[in-house]
């Protein structure tokens, strides 16, 4: 049985490695909150009180953590996973992070025999209990296959992007995406209610057409009760975005409209609705339109 540790049980981790449970690997989790951990062991998984109980006899290791300091903290830092993590160990990255910070772990993971991919996830909570993940992944195409056993036990599309960074590179692309539909999806609600037009008949007929995406079926229920319950919080999508703002400098790419929904998901943060789901997008549009 291969033996997975999962380093970061949040509202993403937690399903992912519970999925992991349900597919037949021997999982090991660790938490800074203990409590995670045990809800992993009452799943059919294992707690491990530290990091290097957790990855000291694991065959690969998955990190779901908030940021890229996070990351470089528990995979290079001096209690961190290439500590302790035998040699020729899968690490995969499926956290957010930058780009850059990326490549540099990939790296240094290669100099202590470590196989490092950056593999972050689309799909929000409902698709990690689903194990329906959207899974962008960079790293050597020998790396990505001997990881895809474990990836297809979290996600439904599992996509070799490029070497290492690439991963990242892309879900920035996903996240500016995300956010700009979310907005245009806050704005058309606004706007239609605003006219007296019924707003379930409305979506159900846009979601049906050109206009048809993922943030419809999957938000626009939530958004028209005001149900902000955060399946990815603001705060979030903001640290996302700064990377994406970053990158797009790095590049000297224009993201004009990108930028925008940026300092709008910031002006959110800023007033303290950053635990709201993404979709709290929808507060800002009625209270600029004088309709909160």
């Amino acid at each position: 049985m291969t033996t997975v540790a999962f380093l970061g049980l949040g509202i993403m981790g937690l399903p992912m490695a519970t999925n992991l449970v349900s597919a037949g690997f021997d999982v090991v989790g660790h938490n800074r909150s203990k409590g995670k951990a045990d809800a992993l062991a009452e799943r059919g998984g294992r707690a491990a009180g530290s990091v290097a109980e957790a990855v000291r006899d694991a065959d690969v290791v998955v990190t779901m953590l908030p940021d890229s300091p996070d990351v470089e903290q528990v995979l290079a830092g001096t209690d961190g996973v290439f500590a302790h993590a035998g040699a020729g160990t899968l690490v995969i990255d499926a956290s957010t992070i930058r780009p850059d910070v990326s490549r540099e772990l990939a790296a240094a993971g290669a100099e202590r025999g470590l196989r490092v991919l950056d593999a972050p996830v689309s799909g929000g909570e409902k698709g990690a209990v689903d194990g329906t993940l959207s899974i962008m992944v960079g790293g050597s195409p020998e790396d990505v296959e001997a990881a895809r056993p474990v990836l297809d036990a979290v996600g439904k599309t599992v996509v070799h992007v490029g070497p290492a960074g690439s991963g990242q590179t892309v879900k920035a692309a996903n996240q500016l995406i995300v956010a700009g539909t979310i907005e245009l999806v806050a704005e058309a609600i606004v706007f239609l209610e605003a006219h007296g037009v019924d707003t379930d008949a409305a979506v159900r007929v846009l979601a049906g057409g050109l206009a048809g995406n993922a943030i419809l079926e999957r938000k626009a229920a939530g958004m028209l009760a005001r149900d902000f319950t955060p399946g990815f919080r603001l705060a979030l999508h903001h640290k996302d975005l700064g990377i994406a703002t970053a990158a797009a400098r790095e590049a000297g790419v224009v993201i004009p409209l990108g930028a925008a929904v940026s300092q709008l998901v910031a002006a959110m943060v800023a007033r303290g609705d950053g635990g709201l789901d993404h979709s709290g997008l929808l507060a800002l549009v009625e209270q600029l339109s004088g309709r909160a």
